[in-house]
């Protein structure tokens, strides 16, 4: 393998759908899931995302249904959630629909009563007194050893057998550097040999940019808390948000992507939904994820909106009330993600920062590829804008803006109208 990897064309322009799939239908099944992939397909998402499909461990579980992340083998489907052809035939769905499948990947550690235990426990680390255990004190689960070779090539092998008995595209991988560096790149040497396969990390480029090497796409927590952080500042400094994306883009190499999220599952059952955390500001950030460089993660029910906290080790239905309300605002933003060459992630197309009068307050930025031009707007602030002027010479020429379908000619005016937490994206 190179230095760094270069990541699948198709990802540059994707996005990516977290499913949770207990709490998603009544039924909690892959089955009761698979009617949702066309209203899915039609609001523009790309890529499905399953939280861990493998059976949960019975030793030590959480609440009535245990965690998703105690797997108890790597080789199998959760029954909770269907059978082996019922997954089968969900990628295959999803497949003939033009989206793809990645499936979450919990390699740092297993459940307590993980079939590896009695086989070989040589796989685990012991502490001193000779016991399994986790180092972060995640008491329904236990560390795996990387230092032993047979347990890597046995995790390899499991991961081969899920893309080839379900042909999935990709690898979501849960606390990626809480594992080797050298693991992950020796897994994707097998791995990619056996398709072109997607890997996002569960890191925070800012914190581990060596991942970067070897996963296509990472979190970015730390601009989901300077964004957190700004809402609820009673001095809201804008030059701190655009420190923080300085340096996202400063990381290396420049062809790995950033992933942009308001919530998933960690954070909406521990922190709370984007509501709570955001308020006000929640929509506009949603059209930030979609429209800065790199790629948006969405959770299952954001559409709705979805605003409670679903529990994590026990049912707790998402409450689908017929049509989500925010669904067009996604399809939208999604769809000019899919067609507008400016919105691919490619490492030349960077935002463009464009200056106002008001830049205390707003957060504007341009991207352009060749002559086809996206300008957003986002008013951070309480402030109500009779108008806004645009100081910036860059910004010339007629765009249509994409929720309004209003025209303006921007080399004749530069005023904007925005109410307090508005956005606006403009379209050339």
């Amino acid at each position: 393998m190179q230095e760094h990897v270069i990541p699948v064309e198709w990802s540059r322009k994707t996005n990516v759908y977290e499913v949770n799939t207990r709490q998603y239908t009544a039924e909690g099944t892959f089955e009761a899931f698979r009617r949702e992939l066309p209203r899915l397909k039609d609001m523009g998402i790309e890529v499905i995302w399953f939280m861990p499909v493998t059976p949960i461990s019975l030793e030590g579980r959480k609440g009535s249904l245990g965690s998703y992340y105690a797997c108890a083998d790597y080789c199998a489907i959760n029954p909770e959630f269907g059978t082996e052809n019922d997954f089968r035939a969900i990628v295959q769905e999803a497949h003939q629909l033009h989206m793809k499948v990645i499936i979450d990947w919990v390699a740092n550690h297993t459940g307590q009563d993980h079939m590896w235990k009695e086989k070989n426990p040589d796989f685990f680390k012991r502490n001193e007194h000779g016991d399994f255990y986790d180092a972060h004190g995640w008491d329904d689960v236990i560390d795996l050893n990387y230092e032993n070779p047979a347990m890597r090539l046995a995790m390899i092998d499991a991961m081969c057998w899920w893309v080839n008995n379900f042909d999935i595209d990709g690898f979501r991988c849960d606390m990626a550097m809480l594992c080797p560096l050298d693991f992950w790149r020796q897994a994707r040497t097998v791995l990619d040999k056996l398709k072109p396969l997607f890997w996002l990390a569960e890191l925070d480029s800012w914190d581990n940019p060596d991942y970067l090497q070897v996963f296509d796409a990472a979190y970015t927590w730390k601009w989901m808390r300077a964004t957190r952080d700004f809402i609820t500042a009673q001095h809201r400094q804008m030059h701190q948000l655009d420190a923080v994306l300085v340096h996202y883009q400063s990381l290396y190499p420049k062809t790995a992507l950033r992933a942009w999220f308001t919530s998933n599952h960690d954070e909406n059952s521990w922190n709370g939904t984007e509501y709570e955390k955001y308020g006000v500001m929640a929509p506009a950030l949603a059209v930030f994820n979609c429209t800065w460089h790199g790629i948006p993660l969405i959770y299952s029910g954001q559409e709705l909106p979805n605003q409670k906290r679903l529990l994590f080790f026990d049912k707790d239905q998402i409450e689908w009330n017929g049509i989500p309300a925010l669904h067009d605002f996604y399809k939208k933003l999604l769809q000019l993600r899919s067609v507008h060459p400016a919105l691919n992630a490619d490492p030349v197309i960077t935002p463009v920062r464009i200056s106002t009068a008001s830049d205390a307050n707003l957060f504007c930025f341009m991207r352009i590829r060749d002559e086809k031009e996206i300008f957003v707007v986002l008013n951070l602030s309480d402030h109500n804008f009779q108008p806004a002027w645009i100081t910036d010479e860059k910004l010339q020429g007629s765009f249509t803006e994409l929720f309004s379908g209003s025209e303006k000619n921007f080399s004749e005016n530069r005023e904007l109208v925005l109410e307090p937490w508005a956005y606006q994206v403009w379209v050339k």
